[in-house]
């Protein structure tokens, strides 16, 4: 097990470094800024701007930021979520603090000239285009639509056609969206590989020193136009369904509803119930009664998704049209027999194996390794290993996954949204 580092800048700044025996270093920095803090006349804005930084800094055009970093043979990514933007990259740990510059560089001085952001605008709605040509993506925002309709987490991550535009009119309107959420209190510097701490440290004091910091009484959530309650799920909302007429050959189909946010005390278990449920494994309840037992669907999930102070989980399936009343009853079976009957020890047991290998398998994946520590840092102050985290799991009971599946299987309580 590799061991963990920590340290705080004095403009609040969070570093986590993790040190291994690998060559290659991975080195980000996550801002807890995404479609949430955005206004709905910004919708989109954070998308965007993960974009627009790559085409050019008070330093680096966009051709140069390319070369400078395949120049050297490393890889250079972003990506934007509901509550967080991301920029990172994988290169040889001697080019680790030119690599760092450059992506501060990108972070902290981005020029946003309008010939090369009016490229990338067109980009961006050719994106969305493809999104609305994929039933299979574009349901998670429908149905993200439905479950937190009222809040900024109810708008999509691209934007829409009309906010973009409005966006790109001037650099000013970006640059000052970022001068106010991309705030060091709300930052993360991220670093996994063989490179000591001290270089880490000293790399990121000059090169993200100056970022400005915020009130301390501020909270990465803050910034949301809407507060979801954190402290219980609500049952108050009555069941809800919604078809929407698609032109798809199959059925596309989802259910869901509220979950738990990140750090609450039951988050853990729902992870291992709906692994047990249909987290990605042919040995999932979902995928052995959909799929082998009645060969109704050729894939099938769930997934549990915390977020800062709200959460969902969601069943998804796509069918042929004469199947959705049979494959949503059979979805309604499985929870309602996690509702009524307790897991015998053997069969925690094996659950619990195959998690563990799961979790296993996963942390070869340094990317993976490294983005899920920054995560970590942003929300606990602090990264434990999947060591740590399945021996958490490992306490969990029979009695505690049926309780929990009891509070977020609810009949009463779970939204369903078709492509028809």
């Amino acid at each position: 097990m590799y061991e963990t580092f920590y340290h705080n800048l004095p403009n609040g700044l969070q570093i986590v470094h993790r040190k291994t025996t690998s060559p290659v270093v991975y080195v980000g920095i996550m801002v807890g800024a995404g479609t949430r803090h955005e206004l709905p006349n910004e919708n989109g804005m954070a998308h965007y701007i993960e974009h627009c930084v790559f085409k050019g800094t008070q330093h680096y055009t966009a051709r140069q930021i390319i070369n400078h970093i395949e120049g050297i043979g490393g890889e250079i990514n972003a990506y934007t979520t509901k509550e967080e933007t991301t920029f990172y990259a994988a290169t040889l740990r001697q080019h680790f603090r030119t690599t760092l510059h450059l992506l501060a560089d990108m972070v902290l001085r981005p020029t946003f000239h309008k010939k090369e952001t009016d490229k990338e605008l067109t980009v961006i709605l050719d994106e969305i285009e493809s999104y609305n040509d994929s039933p299979s993506e574009l349901i998670y925002d429908d149905f993200e639509n439905m479950i937190f309709e009222g809040s900024s987490l109810a708008m999509p991550i691209l934007g829409t056609k009309k906010t973009l535009r409005r966006i790109s009119k001037s650099p000013d309107i970006a640059l000052n969206w970022m001068q106010q959420h991309y705030r060091s209190e709300r930052m993360v510097l991220f670093v996994l590989g063989n490179v000591t701490t001290q270089q880490v440290i000293s790399a990121a004091e000059k090169e993200l020193g100056e970022i400005t910091s915020i009130s301390s009484t501020s909270s990465i959530s803050s910034a949301s136009s809407i507060s979801i309650a954190s402290s219980h799920i609500s049952h108050s909302e009555a069941s809800l369904t919604r078809t929407y007429r698609r032109h798809t050959h199959q059925t596309h189909l989802m259910l869901g509803s509220h979950a738990y946010p990140i750090g609450h005390p039951k988050q853990l278990t729902m992870y291992l119930l709906n692994n047990i449920l249909g987290g990605g494994s042919m040995s999932s309840r979902l995928y052995l009664s959909l799929r082998e037992k009645y060969g109704l669907v050729y894939n099938i999930d769930s997934q549990a998704v915390p977020l800062s102070d709200t959460g969902y989980w969601n069943i998804y399936l796509a069918c042929e049209p004469q199947h959705k009343d049979q494959c949503l009853e059979l979805c309604h079976k499985e929870l309602k027999q996690l509702r009524d009957t307790t897991l015998t020890s053997t069969q925690l047991q094996r659950a619990l194996r195959q998690l563990e290998g799961q979790m296993a398998i996963s942390a070869e994946n340094q990317e993976n390794n490294a983005l899920a520590m920054a995560k970590q840092m942003l929300y606990h102050h602090h990264a434990p290993a999947w060591q740590d985290t399945f021996a958490r799991i490992q306490t969990i009971t029979p009695t505690q996954l049926q309780d929990v599946a009891n509070e977020v299987f609810a009949p009463e309580t779970i939204y369903t949204l078709l492509y028809d």
